[in-house]
């Protein structure tokens, strides 16, 4: 019977990160030790990550609005707002 010592790891993450993780592990019926575990031992077990790794590629519809931004900050005729509240009464007249 083979016998394991379990011992503490720490691992620095952002608050929101760690809450939606939390949240989702839950309703997994794990933790976030469980999960943790699981991905080390999968690590272990395929002698690399588990998952694919990859640069996130912008959307088409991303790019367009990029494009569509960088063209209204060069046109004078765009309008500026001073607030929030400006700028949403001038959408309530439009």
């Amino acid at each position: 019977m083979s016998t394991s010592t379990t011992i503490p790891i720490q691992i620095r993450v952002d608050k929101k990160t760690k809450e939606e993780a939390n949240e989702l592990f839950e309703e997994l019926g794990t933790s976030m030790s469980g999960a943790v575990n699981m991905f080390l031992k999968q690590c272990v077990n395929t002698g690399s990550i588990p998952f694919r790794i990859k640069k996130p590629q912008p959307t088409e519809e991303l790019l367009e609005a990029i494009k569509e931004a960088k063209a209204m900050a060069k046109d004078p005729n765009t309008p500026t707002y001073d607030s929030s509240e400006e700028f949403w009464a001038a959408m309530e007249t439009e």
